[in-house]
């Protein structure tokens, strides 16, 4: 049996993992695997490890016909066509619960630092700005005793809930299905969107990226927005029309974003939510931490060693 890795992970043990099973082709770059490179080494696997950044679509899978399981090194597979996946028997497996801590406490990290002027706060002190105590310099707006909007209520949001019980605030979600466990132990209230969005000091985005999901937040959610109000995403960025977005922060629609997901991604330093001193952006990374990305990698690859043997995989989609 063959295998590819697309990248080597933060825990390079996974390699030999992996190749305790099967003869291992790993891609040795920190740059996603160019296209070509894809297309030329998937040829003859029968497992892919795959990283959130390659697109496995049919002509991948046409160049692996002995394909029997993409292993993707993330919790959503937009990056995957499931469809033609299904229609030839592969399996895929994704890296649930691992991250979910991790990427509840990212959600916290863009809230606070976004709605408390972080950014504009260390660009003062870089550019040499900083001045003598100033009452009314960089006011910026509380976390604590305010609203929250979850839009989303799967593992991340119901992390991001529970960290609301500290901040004492008031929580409401919205979800395609009643969540009474996350109700009960945080105190959450599931509303409509427009309800959501219209109430809260703070909307969260946290769910996948699909067809339905895809602009979901655009120039129409945003004004239902409050003026004062911080949208934060740390879904993946075509949830969001970055062109409304931009239009919502430079009018004052709303008062700010926190983006750890962009659209595109990367985004180019010139982009206007780059430039924007009320938009606070990272390089996608919410699960960015040692612990987190060798669960996921260690993860990923029992669902490819699984699904390498013939076995069920641990954390399959579909």
């Amino acid at each position: 049996m063959r295998a590819l890795i697309t990248r080597i992970p933060s825990d390079p043990t996974v390699v030999d993992r992996v190749g305790a099973v099967a003869e291992v082709a790993a891609f040795d770059g920190t740059e996603p695997i160019p296209r070509d490179i894809l297309l030329d080494m998937v040829v003859g696997v029968d497992g892919v490890l795959a990283m959130l950044t390659d697109r496995i679509d049919v002509d991948v899978l046409d160049a692996a016909p002995d394909l029997r399981v993409v292993s993707n090194m993330a919790v959503g597979v937009d990056n995957i066509d499931l469809g033609a996946c299904a229609e030839r028997g592969i399996a895929v497996g994704h890296t649930p619960d691992v991250l979910t801590e991790t990427t509840a406490d990212t959600a916290w990290m863009l809230m606070l630092a976004a709605s408390r002027r972080l950014r504009e706060g260390t660009e003062t002190v870089a550019s040499g700005q900083w001045g003598p105590w100033n009452p009314t310099e960089l006011l910026a707006h509380d976390v604590s005793r305010t609203a929250l909007g979850i839009v989303g209520m799967g593992r991340i949001g119901a992390a991001i809930a529970r960290r609301a019980i500290g901040f004492d605030m008031q929580v409401r979600f919205a979800s395609r299905s009643a969540r009474p466990t996350v109700e009960s132990t945080t105190g959450a209230t599931r509303v409509s969107l427009d309800v959501l969005l219209s109430e809260s000091d703070h909307v969260v985005l946290a769910v996948p990226l699909t067809a339905e999901t895809k602009h979901l937040i655009g120039a129409d959610e945003l004004a239902r927005m409050k003026p004062t109000a911080n949208l934060v995403n740390i879904a993946r960025g075509p949830v969001v029309d970055s062109g409304a977005l931009v239009e919502a922060l430079r009018t004052g629609v709303i008062r700010c974003a926190g983006l750890d997901v962009t659209d595109p991604e990367p985004l180019p330093p010139d982009h206007p939510l780059a430039l924007l001193p009320n938009c606070l952006v990272i390089p996608h990374m919410g699960s960015s931490t040692w612990r987190t990305r060798n669960a996921m990698a260690n993860l990923a690859a029992e669902n490819l060693i699984a699904g390498l043997l013939g076995e069920p995989l641990p954390h399959a989609i579909g």
